[in-house]
């Protein structure tokens, strides 16, 4: 039996689309600079429609703006016949994805959007399309030599569509200043919202935390051991960091105990402390590597200093139960 190379027959398409892809430097121009300054400025949504092929990438990189912060949706030309055009206000603006800009079921979207003066930027590969005569601004996308067999079916022109999207977005979270911090907030759940969780995030505050006095003893540190249930004590002196005391050293101090015994013989001196803003899975992994349950945090300002500010402090429990790996 023949055997079928499968692998080369792969690396030839995809080395076409790669090659293909190259030519979505030709459409960083003035259109595309009016396109970022026209989302920018908007006062409304980003409104992104397509049909088909289209209009699965449109749905995409409706769903990555959202994701960013930035409010969208996509909406279906051929649905919004039916009601779906009235989400659509003055002050949004629509983005339409389509490769050849002829699609018959954009006429009456067009028409809507231009009969009430809501921009329109447009995406298609053909200057004089339906699409691209009634944009506002136009986004003229290069012709492509398409990777399958036949050079028919949507690929190359599909993958440029979508690099074409995420440009877009991409370019303005630049311009937004996006950081990962913001990120986090539009996904409190899933991997990339746990991935992104910081010790200060997470951290034990304020009277939940088991510190104690610098002159206190054995019996008082017990004491606040059995009330914040951390399996620690941490000892302070001036409201800076002077020392830890874990359940197993007051287990192995009972041996010699005294009622006045001084916590500063058998306390952990300068123990090891991680700065506030140390992502939750690095905090893990030290735990794992030291063998401990417990960190100390304190802020990135007294990180670096020899005196530092009991900020918080991180059990593993708490890594775990957000997920953290």
């Amino acid at each position: 039996m023949e055997t079928k190379n499968y692998i080369s027959l792969a690396k030839k398409s995809a080395d076409i689309q790669i090659n293909e892809l190259k030519k979505i430097k030709k459409i960083f121009n003035k259109s595309f600079v009016k396109a970022v300054d026209l989302i920018l400025n908007c006062k409304g949504k980003i409104i992104f429609a397509g049909i088909g092929k289209s209009g699965l990438i449109a749905r995409k990189t409706s769903a990555t703006f959202s994701s960013v912060g930035i409010p969208s949706f996509f909406c279906d030309p051929a649905q919004a016949l039916h009601g779906d055009m009235g989400q659509i206000e003055k002050k949004d603006i629509l983005i339409i994805f389509s490769y050849s800009g002829n699609t018959s079921e954009l006429t009456n979207m067009l028409k809507y959007a231009n009969r009430y003066r809501i921009k329109v930027i447009g995406v298609a590969s053909k200057p004089n399309s339906i699409l691209l005569k009634a944009s506002d601004i136009k986004i003229n996308l290069p012709k492509v030599k398409e990777s399958d067999l036949t050079g028919m079916v949507p690929t190359s022109s599909t993958s440029l569509t979508l690099l074409l999207g995420d440009c877009l977005a991409t370019t303005v979270m630049y311009q937004k200043k996006f950081s990962k911090e913001k990120f986090k907030v539009f996904h409190p759940g899933g991997n990339i919202g746990t991935s992104l969780l910081l010790a200060k995030d997470i951290m034990v505050v304020g009277k939940k935390m088991p510190v104690i006095g610098y002159n206190k003893n054995f019996k008082d540190a017990l004491k606040i051991m059995n009330q914040k249930k951390l399996g620690i004590v941490v000892i302070l002196k001036n409201r800076y960091i002077r020392g830890l005391v874990t359940d197993g050293d007051l287990r192995r101090e009972l041996k010699s105990y005294t009622k006045n015994s001084n916590l500063n013989k058998f306390m952990t001196k300068s123990p090891l402390v991680v700065n506030e803003n140390m992502p939750s899975s690095k905090a893990l992994a030290i735990m794992n590597e030291k063998k401990i349950t417990s960190l100390l945090v304190v802020s990135d300002k007294d990180y670096k200093k020899k005196d530092k500010i009991l900020k918080g402090i991180i059990h593993i429990h708490f890594l775990l139960q957000n997920g953290a790996q």
